[in-house]
């Protein structure tokens, strides 16, 4: 300090610069303070990108290499196997072995005898005392055979005698569903079993038929597939009847491509829209139906003014059907969360697992009262499920608050919270299923297929393919053989007009063994 000069103005002028350098420095430390609060934002950001393609991979590594199931495994969070909301019923022993063969195939018997039955000791001779019973399966190959009609004509000789010309009438043919074709209901029964049940593309069946001498081309059968499918028309009308007038619809769909489609690219995905009975429905309807996209537009056209349940995904295409009531599927959010457990980098349990405890708890509750009445399952969700739902609710508001919106759990908490009215819908009617599982299920033996025959080549085979997997599904979803199902309907249906009565050719009413 005794260096300071003596002169106020000196001193004025050092203390000016003083304050000059010193503004200076808080600037230069406030710019540092800023550029050190953006690179730690950056690095925050970056660590929350890194995190989610950690994620990515993970999941991506998990759908590719690891199990598909969603079940969880027994744990901390495991709570649902301690839940005693319910009377517990008596676990079914399945029996161990081998299973006994049908009783209704058919039975070669062979009988095995000695030749000389004396007894080895004492050489009296032997009586029967029984018989030891085993049985072996045989399989034969595609048998395939000829059907000759030999149509006897008549002629009328006093006619013959008195006219100058005579009338030949010929004795009848059976109706077939594509007449001048060379096949029979068997086999258009068989060919479409063979492509829309067991998934074989027709050019696996053509070399099938030339190892029994049959030479038909893939266009033939592909012919025959379009003209029944076609031809089909009126059943599928009467069965979309029947589903409209149900209480409960099932709804979704997945891509088909069609290569010749109207101002169409080949590459475009076109889509099939599946609607189904409800779950517990009696006689349950399935109905594939084929649209050039995944437009509101598609569903509308097809539902019309229904106004029941419609159980669905999270599709928002949907939303846009004024007169149904909305109900979501579980599944999707119990898979939303699976997902993001496999995309979670570490193993620990936490929030993940907590999610996938009470969606346990609730799938406990529809599994124990899966047999029982309409009433009595509507009657047991609203005492014992729905405190499992408002629960559930509540951690999830408070696990929003702490999750990223963009990583894999942030994405299952947002899903469930927009979902919420929808997932709660079907406390309402004890018909209602807890998800879309069964219609899910009716959906994949035509992804199956559509592994094997990748695509349609025109919209007519589309809309054919259609029609008959609609048939097969039924079907099945009623416990009816196809094959014979289609034998009977493809006998039974060219006898019909447009405006008979075709109830007794409904699925769910053919006897089938009388069809056989």
């Amino acid at each position: 300090m005794t260096d300071l000069p003596d002169d106020i103005e000196q001193l004025k002028n050092m203390l000016l610069e003083l304050q000059e350098e010193n503004q200076s420095k808080d600037k230069a430390i406030a710019t540092l303070e800023k550029t050190v609060q953006t690179q730690a934002e950056e690095v925050a950001e970056l660590e929350n990108k890194m995190q989610l393609l950690i994620e990515q991979l993970n999941l991506n590594k998990s759908k590719r290499f690891s199990s598909q199931s969603e079940k969880i495994a027994k744990g901390t969070f495991n709570e649902a196997e301690q839940q005693n909301t319910l009377p517990k019923t008596e676990p079914k022993h399945h029996k161990k072995g081998r299973k006994p063969l049908p009783k209704e195939l058919d039975r070669e018997v062979i009988q095995h005898e000695l030749n000389t039955p004396y007894c080895g000791g004492c050489d009296a001779p032997l009586h029967e005392c029984g018989k030891e019973v085993s049985e072996e399966l045989k399989i034969i190959p595609q048998k395939v055979t000829v059907i000759r009609h030999e149509r006897t004509k008549y002629a009328c000789r006093q006619c013959e005698k008195t006219q100058t010309t005579s009338k030949i009438i010929t004795a009848p043919k059976p109706a077939s569903m594509i007449p001048k074709s060379i096949g029979s209901s068997d086999a258009f029964a068989a060919i479409v079993t063979a492509k829309y049940v067991d998934a074989l593309p027709l050019y696996r069946q053509v070399d099938i038929l030339n190892r029994s001498g049959i030479d038909i081309s893939r266009s033939t059968l592909a012919n025959w597939c379009i003209q029944l499918g076609s031809k089909s028309q009126m059943i599928i009308d009467a069965m979309k009847n029947k589903l409209l007038q149900e209480g409960i619809i099932c709804a979704d769909e997945t891509t088909v491509q069609v290569l010749r489609e109207e101002d169409r690219a080949a590459q475009l995905k076109s889509y099939m829209w599946v609607y189904r009975s409800g779950e517990f429905t009696g006689a349950p309807v399935v109905i594939y139906d084929y649209q050039p996209s995944r437009a509101a537009a598609c569903a509308k056209e097809f539902l019309g003014d229904y106004d029941g349940y419609l159980l669905s995904d999270g599709y928002a295409a949907y939303d846009c059907l004024e007169h149904v009531t909305q109900a979501a599927c579980l599944a999707h959010v119990r898979r939303k969360f699976t997902d993001a457990q496999k995309a979670r980098p570490s193993k620990k349990a936490g929030k993940i697992e907590k999610a996938l405890n009470f969606i346990a708890k609730l799938y406990k509750i529809e599994k124990e009262t899966k047999t029982l009445s309409r009433s009595q399952r509507q009657a047991i969700r609203e005492e014992n499920a729905q405190p499992i739902w408002d629960e559930f609710h509540q951690w999830l508001l408070q696990a929003q608050s702490t999750a990223l919106p963009k990583s894999a759990i942030g994405k299952a908490i947002n899903y469930t919270l927009n979902q919420w009215p929808k997932l709660l819908t079907y406390l309402k009617d004890g018909d209602i299923s807890i998800d879309n599982n069964v219609t899910e299920r009716d959906i994949r033996p035509f992804t199956t297929g559509r592994k094997n025959w990748m695509f349609s080549t025109s919209v007519g085979g589309a809309k054919a393919s259609a029609n008959l997997y609609s048939l097969v599904m039924t079907c099945r979803a009623n416990d009816i053989n196809p094959y014979y199902y289609f034998q009977h309907l493809f006998t039974e249906l060219p006898k019909r007009q447009p405006t008979d009565d075709l109830t007794d050719l409904m699925p769910w009413n053919v006897n089938i063994s009388e069809a056989q």
